[in-house]
């Protein structure tokens, strides 16, 4: 009995299946880390860019990178071969003013805003402006009497367009002390800008500037009305240039609020005249 029993016993087999490994150590993941951290890298380098670069910049920089003319035209105004089929009066595809229906004979590409394109117009105020400093650096330098005067002429560009200051120096003057009498080295320096702005289209401001030098005991004058009163001068100085009037657009005199030297205000160059040449777009010429 106890033999067959032995022989009876069931025969028991224990299969032990383990989780696949591979899952944990499979490449998906690794494919979206990647991708986070392309990300990351392109979000500190557009960082990086913002904080080292100027506005100028910037925007050359969204140029370059925006649309062109011909991408985001495409299907509109002949982009497959000759009009694509259609007539030269089919209405096109580009934004119009308010109210106007153009056809593709006659529309000029307009912004979404509905005016000229900014960039066109700037880009030829800078070429402008570059024209006009190089034709005064060749008059300066052929210029016996001129070329001495060449640095109290400085040009920066600025939000409002070029500015080009006169300024004086312990060796210069423009104004005689305390006067709004011009000088005739200053009658000369500002005769060759006008001469070199007198065909330009851009707007004019004029800025009137003074050290913090306590020049007078009169309490009715002070560099308030200093300042502005040589602004003045300067308006009519540049009117017998035959610069049109409806070009000046603003004159000012700010005392010594605006100091060149911010560090001395009893710097002479803190006494200047700031001509500015607006952009175009700013204070266009007035029609009718």
């Amino acid at each position: 009995m106890s033999r067959n029993s032995n022989q009876l016993r069931p025969i028991i087999i224990k299969k032990i299946i383990e989780a696949p490994h591979a899952a944990h150590h499979g490449g998906a993941w690794k494919v979206a880390y990647a991708d986070f951290v392309t990300a990351m890298m392109a979000f500190f380098l557009l960082m990086w860019l913002l904080g080292a670069t100027t506005e100028k910049q910037r925007k050359a920089l969204a140029d370059y990178f925006a649309p062109t003319l011909v991408a985001s035209k495409q299907d509109s105004a002949g982009s497959d071969k000759f009009f694509g089929g259609e007539s030269i009066t089919s209405v096109d595809k580009y934004p119009n003013r308010a109210g106007q229906t153009g056809t593709r004979s006659i529309t000029i590409p307009r912004d979404a805003k509905g005016g000229p394109k900014e960039a066109s117009g700037r880009q030829a105020d800078v070429t402008h402006f570059n024209a006009l400093q190089r034709a005064l650096a060749v008059k300066m330098q052929r210029s016996t009497g001129l070329k001495s005067l060449a640095g109290k002429l400085r040009f920066t560009e600025t939000r409002d367009g070029l500015r080009i200051d006169l300024v004086d120096d312990a060796d210069f003057s423009m104004f005689a002390s305390g006067t709004d009498q011009m000088t005739p080295q200053a009658l000369a320096l500002l005769r060759e800008v006008g001469e070199a702005a007198r065909d330009l289209p851009n707007g004019i401001t004029i800025r009137g500037h003074t050290d913090s030098a306590q020049w007078t005991r009169d309490p009715t004058m002070n560099n308030w009305r200093l300042s502005a009163a040589r602004a003045e001068t300067t308006r009519k100085m540049l009117m017998l240039q035959e610069i049109q009037p409806f070009r000046i657009v603003r004159i000012e005199g700010v005392a010594d609020r605006e100091p060149y030297d911010p560090k001395n205000r009893l710097n002479p160059s803190n006494r200047r005249i700031s001509i500015t040449l607006t952009w175009s777009d700013a204070h266009p010429e007035p029609t009718g």
